[in-house]
């Protein structure tokens, strides 16, 4: 028969093993839960037309701020703001680098996004036309070929130019190519003009000579980084740790100019004086989005509806104010 002393010995033994089953059951509960706030591979773009993305994927930083986490970090290019919209509509990346105005496009067409960070403010597009074109002025355009890629802020860049100068689409004939393509016909002479985009733009314009035609900023829209809202939704702290990087790639930018523009000549395989044009036309001092970002694109949202890339009717001021979510980044940069 068991005694008292050996009767209470096996009951707290018992109490013993239950509170250590107990405690390894909450951690592995724990351990499940973050995993679950985590994603298995976390999926970026780099663009050119992006240098604080190329700063990022150089030094690594997204590696080693996931590694403690098993989170691998893959890293696509995206040649503009289509590529980088499509990307994130097919759910190939989960971060986009795109202008700001084809978000606005392309939400409002369907894809279910969020603007959460702005990595510059650049004046990046323009009207570029060969040195020795005798185009003077946009009303020059009239019947030309003019190249432009399909919803990127170049094109609708391309829209509200022709639209302050009285002309509509259906008066040139719109040749759509990709960036890179772009800059090519116009050196070949296969079309007149070319809605520009930095680097392409700056590098025709050093080795080429090539002329821009007309210059606007107030018609450059921010460059917004953009999640899916089912990533923003899912995912929210891996939103801020990847803003917060996208912020040390600033600032890194900001306290190394010179060695910025070495580093995007390097990585966009670019010489020296494109890089620094380039640079010299972007302003990375308002990364939070905010009032000025959403006022900004109602006032350029109207010609979306005005050359139909948008369903009549559609409410574009509600799609911007659903884009735009300053949230993630108010709760990173103090």
């Amino acid at each position: 028969m068991m005694t008292k002393n050996n009767k209470f010995l096996a009951r707290f033994l018992r109490m013993a093993l239950a509170s250590v089953s107990g405690v390894a059951l909450a951690a592995s509960l724990s351990a499940n839960a973050l995993a679950a706030d985590q994603p298995k591979e976390l999926r970026l773009d780099y663009a050119y037309y992006s240098p604080t993305s190329l700063v990022l994927k150089k030094f690594g930083w997204a590696e080693q701020e996931f590694q403690a986490d098993g989170v691998p970090v893959k890293w696509v290019l995206s040649a503009g703001s289509n590529r980088a919209l499509e990307y994130l509509n097919s759910g190939s990346v989960d971060f986009g680098s795109t202008a700001g105005l084809a978000a606005v496009l392309s939400k409002a067409n369907g894809n279910a996004i969020k603007g959460v960070y702005v990595y510059s403010q650049p004046e990046w597009t323009a009207l570029v036309v060969p040195k020795d074109s005798p185009i003077k002025s946009i009303k020059d355009l009239q019947g030309k070929k003019v190249a432009a890629t399909k919803g990127t802020d170049p094109f609708l860049f391309l829209l509200r130019t022709l639209h302050q100068s009285g002309l509509k689409k259906s008066d040139i004939e719109h040749v759509s190519l990709q960036h890179a393509d772009g800059r090519a016909a116009l050196e070949q002479g296969r079309v007149d003009a070319w809605a520009g985009l930095d680097p392409l733009m700056a590098t025709s314009e050093v080795e080429k000579e090539s002329r821009l035609l007309y210059r606007n900023v107030g018609f450059n829209t921010y460059g917004f980084l953009n999640t899916s809202e089912t990533f923003a939704r899912q995912y929210p702290d891996t939103v801020k740790r990847v803003i917060k990087l996208y912020e040390k790639a600033r600032l890194w930018v900001l306290a190394n100019p010179e060695e910025a523009a070495k580093l995007l000549s390097e990585e966009a395989k670019l010489s020296l004086p494109v890089a620094k044009l380039q640079l010299t036309r972007n302003n990375f001092n308002s990364p939070k989005p905010g009032p000025e970002h959403i006022a900004a694109f109602k006032n350029a949202a109207s010609i979306l509806l005005e050359e139909e890339l948008v369903k009549k009717g559609t409410d574009l001021n509600k799609v911007i104010d659903d884009l735009v979510d300053p949230s993630f980044a108010k709760a990173v940069i103090k």
